[in-house]
């Protein structure tokens, strides 16, 4: 029930979505995914002082970073994203936020455990308790309040340095050659036309179509100027005549077209033969 529920919210979606939105997906979908990174084990992360609470994965080449709930990856100049660290990667079309906060030479400092001249006692978490504990370190600022992100004698930067340090990354982020060149594919992207109509198909407005006007006749009372072909007149030449009111169809067969025809009378008995027999029935016997 869940999944038929699911199917037909997406099925709404794609329905109710403009042409633009959806031309957009398709667009984002072009990009190959990243190689897949194999780990033996969940990786240990270790948080990036100066950071907005960025954990990095420090024993593998490539750049992964964990930071909002996300796992984050950069592979050919773009970015990636998911709730796994290995599976379920998406384009992301975008420079995540924290990335200008991480220092590039991050790595250097790591295997020197040194951050700017200070001794840099980083702390290796697991990814079950990274998993369980960092929305809690994130509300309650644990890594600046408890340990100050592992380096002794932390002093924090003044808001100015960070962000000139932060203008500073992002214009050396550009420059980068794999980044130029995603750059250029988003503008040839953009520059193609998004929905493409069939050739030849013009779009023509709908015709509505008018109701049939039936053809009926009206029936005229039978009363009122009616003309009938009488069965047989006078003359018997057919002629013409109207019904007046009260006379049936057919019309007398005698002259006086028009005439109203009377109802027939009923005898009396004394006219009929049986009231004869009765009357010379009661009449007395003639003696001779």
């Amino acid at each position: 029930m869940k999944k038929l529920l699911f199917g037909t919210i997406l099925l709404a979606l794609a329905i109710v979505r403009p042409i633009p939105t959806m031309a957009e997906v398709d667009i984002r979908m072009v990009f190959p995914l990243p190689p897949p990174i194999i780990f033996a084990a969940p990786p240990d992360v270790i948080v990036m002082p100066d950071t907005n609470y960025v954990y990095v994965v420090p024993d593998i080449d490539a750049d992964m970073f964990f930071w909002d709930g996300w796992w984050w990856r950069q592979w050919e100049g773009r970015w990636y994203r998911s709730h796994y660290y290995n599976r379920g990667w998406a384009y992301y079309n975008n420079v995540p936020t924290f990335y200008f906060d991480v220092d590039p030479g991050w790595r250097g400092y790591y295997r020197d455990h040194n951050w700017y001249g200070h001794r840099w006692n980083y702390e290796r978490i697991p990814n079950r308790r990274l998993q369980q504990n960092w929305k809690s370190w994130n509300n309650n600022r644990h890594w600046e309040r408890q340990g100050t992100w592992g380096v002794q004698g932390y002093q924090p930067r003044p808001q100015q340095q960070i962000q000139e340090l932060r203008h500073q990354r992002q214009e050396q982020y550009q420059q980068r050659p794999e980044v130029r060149r995603h750059q250029q594919q988003i503008q040839q992207q953009q520059r193609q036309p998004q929905v493409q109509k069939p050739r030849g198909q013009q779009q023509r407005r709908p015709q509505v179509q008018e109701p049939q006007r039936q053809h009926q006749t009206q029936v005229q009372p039978a009363e009122k100027g009616r003309t009938i072909r009488p069965q047989g007149g006078p003359s018997g030449r057919g002629e013409k005549r109207q019904v007046q009111p009260g006379e049936k169809k057919g019309g007398p067969a005698q002259r006086g077209e028009g005439k109203q025809v009377k109802p027939k009378t009923k005898k009396k008995p004394n006219e009929s033969e049986g009231g004869r027999e009765s009357q010379d029935e009661k009449r007395p016997a003639r003696r001779d």
